[in-house]
């Protein structure tokens, strides 16, 4: 069902030619501050205000990271026997070990942009402590904003939006100021790093992976050196095919599919996506 349902709005096709341009420097305005309370009801597309830097014409694979379970762990009310390594905006952030090393490792072998579903005024703030002049590498830094938002709630979350991660903003170059052509990246060269497996269910299978989440565990040591996911992208670097990759060599927490045990809520989600989508497409003039 998943693949019908997939197949149904386009996702396992994207066009793709040698022609088309790569990443290129880009100069980006401030964009609006917006509040940090979320309308589930609003996903206009804000990038962060970053400098795109220069970057090479090679065709660099694009990895998507997610920040919170990935890069760091951000808790209201951390644990009496746990220091965070900062506060931020009311929050308590704990680094993911070997993060600054990896991402250095990341910005060498691909191209990079972070996408949270968190929102953009305290993910730019997240960003700014975790990467500091790195920050400047990065292609794009996506918010919740950007996100698909559903009606529906997170299962076992009452009250937290349940939002998507469409690739196809990316690859159908959603917001004019990503620095690459239409069609540059697509299923075969994008990879998604996220903690969240139903964050991914609007895309092709096999173009993301879902490291476990990180829980301020100081002996975690999955970005670090001979680390499971840095030695996993090490790979991934150098293979001619994302999702021939993914889908022979399969990483952290499984995909949802329909043997999960919560398939009938999922499936209604993504009908319901997809019903949206091609009223939306109805109602554009023609």
């Amino acid at each position: 069902m998943e693949a019908d349902l997939v197949k149904e709005v386009g996702l396992t096709n994207t066009d793709q030619t040698d022609t088309v341009s790569g990443p290129t420097p880009s100069d980006k305005g401030n964009s609006e501050e917006k509040s940090d309370s979320f309308d589930a009801n609003v996903t206009n597309d804000v990038s962060l205000a970053i400098g795109i830097p220069p970057v090479s014409h090679s065709r660099k694979k694009l990895i998507v990271l997610d920040l919170n379970g990935i890069l760091a762990d951000i808790v209201y009310a951390p644990p009496n026997d746990h220091a965070p390594d900062v506060y931020i905006a009311g929050r308590a952030m704990f680094k993911r070990p070997y993060c600054d090393d990896f991402l250095k490792f990341c910005c060498e072998r691909f191209e990079v942009g972070i996408w949270s579903s968190r929102h953009r005024k305290n993910v730019e703030k997240f960003i700014d402590y975790l990467m500091g002049d790195m920050k400047r590498k990065l292609l794009f830094c996506w918010d919740s904003s950007d996100c698909t938002a559903t009606r529906f709630d997170t299962p076992g979350h009452k009250n937290k939006p349940l939002v998507f991660k469409d690739l196809r903003k990316l690859w159908r170059k959603h917001d004019p100021d990503l620095p690459w052509e239409k069609g540059y990246y697509n299923e075969s060269n994008t990879l998604l790093i996220d903690d969240s497996p139903y964050k991914a269910l609007l895309n092709p299978p096999h173009t993301a992976v879902f490291p476990h989440s990180f829980k301020f565990d100081m002996n975690d040591n999955i970005l670090g050196e001979g680390g499971d996911l840095k030695v996993y992208l090490e790979r991934l670097a150098s293979a001619d095919n994302v999702r021939n990759f993914v889908e022979r060599n399969p990483f952290g927490q499984i995909a949802i599919t329909k043997r999960n045990q919560d398939w009938g809520f999922y499936s209604q989600v993504i009908d319901s996506c997809l019903r949206s989508e091609l009223q939306n497409n109805a109602d554009l003039p023609t």
